[in-house]
């Protein structure tokens, strides 16, 4: 399955840190990318899929890391690297309410509006870009 059958929401190549817990063990690792709906960590230690679990990331715009919950979809081991897809895990959002769901998505799209500007977040998100 190729990394774009996987996606249901177009991501940004955004790079932030991300911190979780595993075992008793803390792990520091990258996003690649985000969207609305989930992002990429970049790790050789990828949680098997169906685990869910708490991670924080590392937003420079907000006072305190975005803690959010999120659910293994897929994993890409170590072994089954390339350049083009980096070992890791691809993890969906998970929200207890619409109002945490409405809440992230807002944060994520100001964020991508910070990092790639307003016209091409618009156009990743499916909104028509406003004319400047």
């Amino acid at each position: 399955m190729s990394a774009s059958d996987r996606r249901v929401q177009s991501r940004a190549a955004i790079e932030l840190n991300v911190e979780y817990k595993r075992l008793n063990t803390f792990f520091a690792d990258y996003t690649r990318n985000i969207s609305k709906g989930g992002t990429f960590i970049r790790t050789d230690r990828p949680l098997d899929v169906d685990t869910e679990f708490v991670f924080a990331l590392s937003i420079k715009s907000l006072a305190e890391p975005l803690r959010l919950r999120g659910r293994v979809k897929w994993i890409v081991r170590p072994t089954d690297a390339t350049p083009d897809s980096p070992a890791g895990m691809g993890i969906e959002f998970q929200y207890n309410d619409d109002r945490e769901r409405r809440d992230t998505e807002a944060i994520v799209e100001k964020l991508m509006a910070n990092e790639l500007g307003d016209h091409l977040a618009a156009k990743l998100l499916g909104r028509k870009p406003t004319v400047e």
